[in-house]
C-alpha cells in the first residue's frame, strides 16, 4: 500500500515503514506506529522557532517526534530525527492530545507549535492535537519541509494557522546531493498552497558557495506568490555529516540579503548574535515597526511592538500579521 503523506510515496506493509518509519499498513489503512509519542517538549518565544509575523512575543510549547521524509546533510536534530523511531519507544512521552493542551495552559503559553522535526509523519496525532487546542482557544503552528503530498498539505493546513516552511534550495543537484530529495518543485507547489489558506513564512539556510547563489530566484518565487511573506535567511549552522565544514560569512551573505531585499515586503537575516536584520519595517515608509534583537543560537527576542492594529506608527499602512501582539506573561490568546 502506497503511503500518500509525503512525496515519497513509500510501499508500506505491516512490517515494512517507509522512509521515515512512522507508518505502517493495518487492516488496508495507514496508521500511525507511535501515536501520541512525543521525543520533546519545552516553553519558546515564537520569535525564536522562528516567526515574525504571527503572535509577537507569544509564549509557545514546542513539541516533536522522531522520523523525517528527508536526509539533509546539515540536520540540527539528527539525534532524534535520523534514529529509527523504534529504538526511541521506550523513551518517547506518551501525551494524549487533551494531556498536550493542558501543558500548554499550565505553562502559560499562547500557542503549540510542532517544530523538532517534520510534521508529515504524525498528522493524525496532530490533527488530534489541533481539535483539543481549538476547543481551549490555543493556536497551532509548525516548521515544515514543505514535501508532503497535496492531499496532506491541505490536511497540514486546517490543523495549523501558521507555518514556516524550509525551501532550502532549487536546484536539482542540490536536493539529490543535500537533501536525498529529487527536487524542489513539490515545495514550491506547497508554499503557494499553504499562502492561500493560512499564515506562512519561509526560512532558508544559506550554504555559501552553494546555494547562496539561488536567493534571487527564492526571492522572486516568494514574490510571485506573495509579496508580503516574511522570509527568515539563516547562515548555515553546520551540523551531521556537515560539521567539519566552515561557517558562512555573516558580511558575505549580509551583501547578499542587500541585493535582495526590496524584492519582497519583510527579508530577515538572522541566527548569529546583533543581527541588524530582525526588526520589521514598514514597506511603505521604512518606519521600525517592530523592534527585535538576535540573541544568536539562542533565538530572538521581541523588543517592543509599534504596529498597534497591524499598522505603521508612522504612515499607517499595513504590517502583515496573523493574531495579535501577545506579551510574554500574558495568560491567554485568542486563537
Amino acid at each position: 500500500m502506497e503511503c500518500d503523506y509525503c512525496e515519497r510515496r513509500c510501499r508500506l506493509g505491516p512490517d515494512s515503514f517507509g522512509y521515515c518509519k512512522m507508518y505502517r499498513q493495518e487492516g488496508g489503512r495507514i496508521v500511525e506506529r507511535f501515536p501520541d509519542r512525543w521525543c520533546a517538549y519545552g516553553v519558546s518565544r515564537v520569535e525564536t522557532i522562528p516567526f515574525y509575523h504571527a503572535w509577537p512575543g507569544a509564549r509557545c510549547l514546542v513539541v516533536g517526534t522522531s522520523g523525517c521524509n528527508f536526509n539533509c546533510r546539515y540536520c540540527a536534530n539528527a539525534e532524534v530525527v535520523k534514529v529509527d523511531p523504534a529504538g526511541l519507544a521506550d523513551i518517547m512521552l506518551d501525551i494524549a492530545p487533551e494531556a498536550m493542551v493542558a501543558k500548554a495552559r499550565k505553562h502559560g503559553c499562547h500557542a503549540i507549535v510542532f517544530a523538532v522535526n517534520e510534521p508529515t509523519v504524525s498528522l493524525p496525532t496532530l490533527a488530534r492535537v489541533a481539535e483539543a487546542a481549538k476547543a481551549a482557544g490555543i493556536a497551532m503552528g509548525c516548521l515544515t519541509n514543505g514535501y508532503g503530498t497535496p492531499r496532506s498539505t491541505a490536511l497540514l493546513g486546517r490543523i495549523f494557522s501558521f507555518v514556516n516552511v524550509s525551501l532550502k534550495g532549487l536546484a536539482s543537484e542540490f536536493c539529490v546531493d543535500y537533501l536525498s530529495v529529487p527536487e524542489a518543485g513539490p515545495i514550491l507547489r506547497n508554499i503557494a498552497a499553504l499562502a492561500r489558506v493560512c499564515h506562512v513564512e519561509v526560512t532558508t539556510p544559506v550554504i555559501e558557495g552553494v546555494n547562496d547563489q539561488e536567493m534571487e530566484a527564492m526571492a522572486d518565487f516568494l514574490a510571485g506568490v506573495r509579496r508580503d511573506i516574511p522570509w527568515h535567511v539563516f547562515r548555515l549552522l553546520p551540523e551531521y555529516r556537515m560539521q567539519q565544514e566552515h561557517y558562512p560569512s555573516i558580511e558575505a551573505l549580509s551583501a547578499k540579503v542587500e541585493a535582495v531585499k526590496n524584492r519582497l515586503d519583510y527579508v530577515y537575516f538572522h541566527n548569529f548574535i546583533g543581527s541588524r536584520w530582525v526588526n520589521t519595517h514598514c514597506p511603505s515608509c521604512g518606519a521600525v515597526a517592530i523592534s527585535r534583537h538576535s540573541l544568536g543560537c539562542g533565538g530572538d527576542k521581541l523588543d517592543t511592538f509599534f504596529a498597534a492594529g497591524g499598522r505603521c506608527p508612522s504612515c499607517n499602512g499595513p504590517i502583515a500579521l496573523y493574531g495579535e501582539h501577545v506579551a510574554w506573561n500574558a495568560k491567554e490568546a485568542t486563537a
